[in-house]
């Protein structure tokens, strides 16, 4: 039985409503619509404008991968705080970040849609500006986000760059200090493992981000998203073989794969595409401080990586309580 929204509900929480939407639409629809305009147009009178953008496109192919191009307009645009209010979305600091070194930040979970990650180091809603002063938070996505016409510019104004190597090797060794680069560490894989009430990681063999901050002597910083993974339900039967089949070749293929989930809708709560609202809780926990080594060794990959991992595990432990998650619940790497 559908369950409807009431008929009469405060300005407030609609405008929460359609701030959360149009962040769903810019995610899953507005990829392959810029793509289809683009092409659209090729077969128009409007043909120019496309040829036009293919222009730029060649000549900024490179820019994602140099840093991107931040506004600090759309990051501080009013329909993100009420985003943030919807769930609602907030922001724990545990310890300074010293805006004179530069930062790699692991981020987890991942989450369905990756909704916390967003909302605090995207946007400014939560107050990360001014609850870390100096520090220029820069968060990575999957790279074939940065060759979808208009949607990678769209992007990239929200301080988001390409998840691989020279990306962030370029922020953390040529634009100076106070740069956090942040990655969603367990990607794809780690969001076909969300379920609500789990907290299931895939790190344990996760080890390049931790060699490319050895190599550039950036610190480590562990930040765990409370809630994150409880926004959305999956299906309970077993999606059968082929559905298996057809989200690992999109994986192997493109790098993509999104896991089948529903929430809630707008105009009722059985069903929909809508996340359900339920408090998201971002800590970002004490840095770890690392010795630059051009060269690392496996060996001090892997003791490191270790010590990111206890780490990571201690923020968990130190604040699950307040965030109700029950005292037998312990994180799983995989």
């Amino acid at each position: 039985m559908v369950e409807f929204a009431p008929l009469f509900v405060p300005l407030e929480r609609r405008l929460q409503t359609f701030a959360v939407l149009q962040w769903i639409f810019s995610i899953l629809v507005l990829p392959l619509l810029c793509l289809v305009v683009f092409i659209g147009l090729l077969f128009t009178r409007f043909w120019f404008f496309s040829i036009l953008y293919a222009i730029w496109l060649y000549l900024d192919q490179n820019k994602p991968w140099q840093g991107g191009r931040h506004s600090e307009i759309l990051r501080h645009w009013v329909i993100w705080k009420y985003m943030k209010d919807y769930f609602p979305v907030s922001l724990v600091k545990t310890a300074e970040l010293d805006p004179s070194r530069n930062y790699l930040a692991g981020f987890h979970p991942h989450g369905v849609l990756s909704i916390g990650v967003f909302t605090n180091l995207c946007s400014g809603s939560t107050g990360f500006f001014s609850v870390f002063p100096g520090i220029q938070p820069h968060v990575t996505t999957i790279n074939i986000f940065f060759w979808i016409p208009f949607f990678r510019d769209y992007i990239m104004q929200g301080g988001i760059v390409p998840a691989d190597k020279e990306s962030v090797a370029h922020i953390l060794s040529r634009k100076g200090s106070g740069n956090l680069v942040v990655i969603t560490v367990g990607g794809i894989k780690e969001a076909l493992k969300t379920r609500p009430g789990a907290n299931k990681l895939v790190l344990r063999n996760r080890k390049g981000f931790v060699r490319l901050a050895l190599t550039h002597g950036a610190d480590l910083v562990p930040i765990f998203s409370f809630g994150d993974n409880d926004l959305f339900v999956h299906p309970k039967k077993s999606l059968g073989f082929w559905w298996k089949w057809l989200i690992d070749q999109l994986y192997k293929k493109i790098g993509v794969a999104l896991p089948l989930f529903y929430g809630r809708g707008v105009f009722q709560y059985s069903f929909g595409f809508m996340p359900y609202r339920r408090p998201i809780t971002t800590v970002v926990g004490k840095p770890i401080e690392v010795q630059k080594t051009s060269h690392p060794s496996q060996e001090e990959v892997d003791r490191l990586h270790q010590r990111y991992m206890n780490e990571l595990e201690n923020l968990f432990e130190a604040h699950k309580l307040k965030y109700n998650v029950p005292k037998d619940q312990h994180l799983e790497f995989y």
